[in-house]
């Protein structure tokens, strides 16, 4: 303990230290220029898609909530920043203990070097760029949740709950399934393929989000039309950004500047179209009326499902993960309806069950032709590696599941409770938890005369 927290005060310094000329002459030959061009572009991409994300989520909720709902995403993207840096990189990526977590050999980012790589994560770029492309991932994952507890959280307690998450929740997968020597990941003895987080992002955040939605209970109204989106637009500019963010999302996971990216943005590309034209077919079938809202829903659930699998397949495979994952997420946002849970933005739908869908996809259709460092599938000659899959999916949701059950009573019991009071719900947690509102008036669902009182 005490080695740990002498490794924590070290590192805390580093975090202060400016680097010398010195350092500079470490600087590697290895680190390719075209590499580092790419993933500064690719962490700046998947920096985008937390704000995407607030624009995605703001867009389906009522006018009264715009706010809060758009700041639990932002503040996402600094609490989980200021924690990385300080200890949530090293438990994530840092020297393995037990195939489960790091330890604070790297906290405040002492080691992690701007010049020189680590060639156990990415040979061709300094450590420190690797480190920021992975923190990107951090903060939007949490802020993912948010989706199932919108309009209704209290805002101090989802700041709490984000940040014990981070640490107890996704430093522990994110080691398991990318960090040399974790439990299931290629250098483990699992040996499951994740190429850009359907367990450590996609999984870990809709199971979570389901525990999170039965937890707190469903949203008050008076009658269901009251929780229709309120400006659909703004949903719509939102995945747009969510799918131009996917790009570096998925194609930086390949760490290099190369043929390995293409494969992955052009899989990604393809999934996401697929699955949105395939939700709305479904819609027109059923309806007669394809949505918008249908559209962005179907191309998110495309890119969640092909995430894991993007660096292993052919373009092929991936219009069909991503159909499959369009009838998926439709039905069980159905599901949803007949249990009576409220996953107020469908995350579990979307990205818990996409998600479980790409890995095990991944199982099937992966083949050593577009990544040799990777795994054939079932299809291409290895069922043993459709186990693999189901292992880490297993591994995910108990984690993700008693994890987030675990962190959410002990943020209860820190904030007195999760759920903001009823007369605040129904003035809406624009004014109630922030003391201002998104639209002037009545368009914000909030009277005029009682929006600053």
């Amino acid at each position: 303990m005490k080695l740990c927290v002498q490794r924590l005060m070290l590192g805390m310094g580093a975090l202060l230290m400016l680097p010398t000329a010195a350092s500079a002459q470490g600087f590697a030959k290895q680190i390719s220029a075209g590499d580092v061009s790419w993933m500064l572009v690719a962490t700046a991409l998947v920096f985008l898609m937390t704000p995407g994300l607030a624009f995605f989520y703001a867009g389906m909720v009522r006018g009264k909530n715009v706010l809060s709902v758009s700041m639990q995403s932002f503040v996402a993207a600094g609490i989980v920043s200021v924690l990385w840096g300080l200890i949530g990189y090293s438990l994530a990526f840092g020297p393995d203990h037990f195939g489960v977590i790091g330890d604070f050999s790297w906290a405040g980012l002492r080691g992690v070097s701007m010049y020189t790589p680590n060639t156990d994560y990415a040979p061709t770029i300094p450590h420190m760029l690797f480190m920021m492309f992975q923190m990107t991932f951090a903060i939007i994952t949490p802020a993912l949740i948010s989706g199932a507890v919108v309009e209704r959280m209290k805002f101090s307690s989802y700041c709490i709950f984000i940040t014990l998450w981070s640490l107890f929740v996704y430093a522990p997968i994110a080691h398991m399934i990318w960090a040399k020597g974790g439990l299931l990941g290629l250098t483990g003895p699992v040996k499951a393929l994740d190429f850009a987080g359907g367990c450590a992002v996609e999984i870990a955040s809709g199971v979570s989000a389901l525990v999170m939605a039965l937890l707190i209970g469903r949203r008050r109204s008076n009658h269901p039309e009251e929780l229709r989106p309120h400006n659909l637009p703004m949903t719509l500019i939102g995945t747009a950004i969510l799918w131009f963010g996917w790009f570096g999302f998925n194609g930086g996971s390949a760490l290099s500047a190369g043929p390995l990216a293409l494969a992955a943005l052009v899989a990604t590309h393809f999934a996401g179209a697929a699955a949105a034209l395939g939700w709305m077919a479904i819609e027109w079938f059923l309806y007669r009326k394809p949505s918008a809202l249908g559209f962005a829903s179907g191309a998110v659930a495309g890119m969640v499902a092909i995430t894991p699998a993007a660096g292993f397949v052919r373009p092929g495979p991936a219009l069909l993960i991503g159909l499959v994952a369009a009838a998926i997420s439709f039905y069980m946002i159905k599901v949803k309806a007949r249990m009576g849970y409220d996953d107020s933005l469908d995350v579990f739908a979307v990205h818990g069950c996409a998600g479980i869908w790409g890995m095990i996809a991944t199982g099937l259709f992966a083949t050593r032709a577009v990544n040799a460092a990777g795994r054939d599938g079932l299809f291409n000659g290895d069922p043993m590696q459709l186990v693999r899959q189901l292992t880490a999916i297993g591994v995910a949701i108990c984690v993700a599941g008693a994890g987030t059950f675990l962190v959410a009573k002990l943020t209860s019991l820190i904030t007195g409770g999760l759920r903001a009071s009823a007369d605040d719900e129904e003035s809406g947690l624009d004014i109630t938890e922030h003391g201002e509102t998104g639209y002037p008036g009545e368009a914000s669902g909030i009277p005029a005369f009682a929006a600053f009182d």
